[in-house]
């Protein structure tokens, strides 16, 4: 009986589109409407634009998952990272506040709990402890305020205030043909997609260059379903969010508990001012190089240490970039650091060692500039999809290259690059938590580069022990003689030492 009914009501609706002289299901279930009146029903299916505008303040319990897509272990299917937050949405003043208790799959064992306070306000935002306020990220930024407009709260009455509403081609969703309308906020083109037969917004659509860990994609093509609707004093709101990047389900949020306008107390939203507009004002993940720092680990051998190391080698036919990560300005930044120091010579190659996208963060600006580029493997295919991901709303080098890409040299297995004193050797791991990155090694100096599996905690244990024993077991394989180990988060390191912690740990 539900099933016919439903098609029924689609019959109807298209005869009147037709009856009207607009094409059948232009706009499903508002085909004699303009995309204002449209939102006007979305408003009442909701509990009415009266009861709507009266809500200022939304507080959920929820839990949710992530899918860590940006990490380096063996890709689809991903590891999860979790997280309970008790969020608190002043609809009035446009601020938000989240207590989160996160569950990271990736910590030492028995420190995988964590705890954090986020603040956001029309000044900016904060990081909220005992100790102080520090400034969030623009990633965390950019999310909060999101959630604010374009949340289920707000999205329908941010809709029908825009100055270009508009109707955008009908889209399947879940088997059914929805409206679309059609409008921009903030410059970022918005679409929110219309269920014909109860008019409840289903999802919202939006193109847009992220300021987390996605930024390297440029314009990435996202969709938030509403799902799992309650009724809660009069509003139907949707207690499920999914959300899809680039066609992929990234995250999941599910809220426990919802309450309305609870009274919510002005003191939890107070942050320090100057920080909270420090918030504004960060680099984001395009990340800046900085030289004046740098660690000579053998003759023509020079870590640039940071957040994320690179390193520039002299061999006697040209120069060697060892990792391009962060950003296109952080690459060019040890290219250009490279030039300045050795005129004249050639650069012959840069290696990126694994997959995890904050180290492959500066490989689009490496291609633009025609270098030959040494990658594993298992990585092609993702990297594939990085140089040809479009940059239209922040282009870079790439996307207005001209001339052909060069193809990727492939490490498959034991590759020599250069002679003489500072030859390297490289290796593919294929350890189960690092067969996605590759060792390099300079056996003149019994020097080990061990991609991102090196950390030392402040108690000189390591991070995450597993993924220097896989190292262990391929310089063991490969039969090499390390004296010195570094990597991309760590400085150089005794072998020996980092052996030692390994040991410790096989015992347990």
């Amino acid at each position: 009986m539900i099933r016919w009914s439903y098609a029924y009501s689609g019959l109807l609706v298209a005869l009147s589109a037709v009856a009207a002289g607009a094409p059948p299901n232009a706009h499903p279930g508002c085909n004699d409407r303009t995309p204002g009146q449209c939102i006007d029903l979305a408003l009442v299916a909701m509990g009415g634009r009266e009861r709507l505008l009266q809500l200022n303040a939304v507080q959920l319990h929820s839990v949710g998952h992530t899918l860590l897509v940006e990490q380096s272990y063996r890709q689809d299917p991903f590891i999860s990272a979790y997280e309970r937050d008790d969020t608190t949405l002043d609809l009035v003043n446009g601020r938000l506040r989240t207590e989160a208790k996160a569950t990271w799959p990736e910590s030492d064992q028995g420190q995988a709990e964590s705890e954090a306070t986020l603040i956001v306000g029309a000044e900016g935002g904060v990081h909220h402890s005992n100790s102080g306020d520090s400034p969030c990220g623009l990633g965390e930024l950019q999310a909060a305020r999101e959630l604010l407009a374009l949340g289920p709260a707000r999205v329908l009455f941010t809709a029908s205030r825009a100055a270009d509403l508009r109707y955008a081609p009908a889209e399947l969703l879940r088997g059914t043909m929805h409206t679309a309308v059609a409008f921009d906020w903030r410059g970022i083109p918005v679409r929110v997609l219309l269920n014909p037969f109860n008019h409840l917004p289903d999802a919202v659509q939006t193109t847009q260059q992220f300021q987390d860990m996605w930024h390297f994609w440029g314009d990435v093509q996202q969709r938030i379903y509403f799902d799992n609707y309650k009724l809660v004093q009069g509003i139907s709101f949707p207690t499920n969010l999914v959300e899809e990047r680039n066609g992929m389900v990234w995250s999941s949020t599910q809220a426990l508990d919802l309450k309305f306008d609870a009274p919510a107390d002005t003191a939890q939203f107070a942050m320090d001012a100057a920080v909270a507009k420090r918030s504004n004002d960060s680099h984001g993940w395009n990340w800046p190089f900085h030289p004046e720092k740098s660690t000579a680990l053998a003759p023509g051998v020079d870590l640039f240490p940071g957040a994320w190391n690179s390193t520039i080698v002299k061999q006697s036919d040209g120069l060697l970039i060892l990792e391009a990560p962060i950003s296109g300005m952080y690459t060019k930044g040890v290219i250009d650091e490279a030039r300045r120091r050795y005129p004249g010579a050639p650069i012959k190659a840069v290696l990126s060692t694994s997959d995890s996208w904050p180290h492959i963060g500066g490989v689009r600006f490496a291609v633009s500039q025609g270098l030959a580029l040494y990658v594993l493997d298992l990585n092609r295919p993702l990297l594939d999809r990085l140089v040809r991901a479009p940059h239209t709303l922040d282009s870079d080098e790439l996307s207005r290259m001209q001339q052909p890409i060069k193809p990727w040299h492939i490490v498959a297995g034991k590759m020599l690059l250069g002679s003489g004193a500072n030859r390297v050797e490289i290796y593919p791991l294929r350890g189960a938590s690092t067969e996605r990155q590759y060792m390099v090694y300079f056996p003149e100096f019994r020097l080990l580069y061990a991609s991102d599996t090196l950390s030392l905690n402040e108690d000189g244990s390591l991070y995450d022990p597993e993924l220097m024993h896989e190292v262990a077991q391929a310089v063991e394989r490969e039969n090499l003689k390390v004296d010195t180990v570094f990597a991309m988060h760590q400085g150089p390191t005794s072998w020996e030492t980092v052996m030692a912690q390994v040991q410790k740990a096989r015992r347990g």
